[in-house]
């Protein structure tokens, strides 16, 4: 089914303004930006969002999903759990490398922000650490059942701190500016990964 001219200009308002948001936050982003990198007008814009918000809100979806799709596709791509796993910290030890994540994480850049300023973002952000949470889970709970991974081991406990190591190292190396920190951490979490091998 092809899409209709207004569902093809709100996709191409989302697409293009999804970077400067993840690059300059929710109040960093000012209408301005918008226009400048639409080409559009403030009238053509509200014309197809209610407001600043609601652009802010389908921005983030477009941005996690684009996370979602590469990590997704690089994780099917493998057969053992392990390997699936390994993806994590293979991604993310280079992902100033990737076009869509130079900015950053949005799940970080916009946890950071929304926390206590912007409800509706705040809950878009819980909702993609508990997707981010339940597949890392189901892939551990997969490799004990299969006998990949150890039995004993503490699926929540581990998904908490893979993605608390990944979040935290991306924050450090973007303050810092340099890999260094991504890169230590990323080995921690890959010997960390192999561990559990059965």
């Amino acid at each position: 089914m092809s899409q209709s001219k207004a569902e093809k200009t709100r996709q191409f308002i989302i697409e293009k303004s999804a970077p400067v948001f993840n690059a300059k936050g929710f109040a960093g982003t000012s209408i301005n930006d918008l226009t400048e990198v639409t080409g559009l007008t403030k009238g053509s814009i509200y014309g197809n969002f209610a407001n600043k918000d609601a652009v802010a809100l389908a921005a983030f979806d477009h941005n996690f999903g684009k996370v979602v799709s590469f990590i997704k596709q690089q994780i099917e791509s493998k057969t053992t759990v392990i390997d699936k796993l390994l993806v994590y910290p293979q991604v993310y030890r280079n992902f100033l490398d990737i076009p869509f994540l130079e900015a950053g994480c949005p799940v970080l850049n916009t946890a950071t922000e929304a926390d206590d300023t912007h409800p509706m973002l705040r809950k878009k952000v819980v909702a993609a650490l508990q997707l981010w949470k339940r597949s890392i889970e189901n892939l551990l709970n997969h490799g004990i059942d299969t006998g990949e991974i150890k039995n004993d081991t503490p699926v929540a406990e581990f998904t908490a701190v893979l993605m608390c190591l990944i979040e935290g190292a991306v924050m450090q190396s973007k303050a810092y500016g340099a890999p260094a920190m991504l890169q230590h951490t990323m080995d921690y979490l890959e010997r960390g990964i192999v561990n559990l091998k059965t």
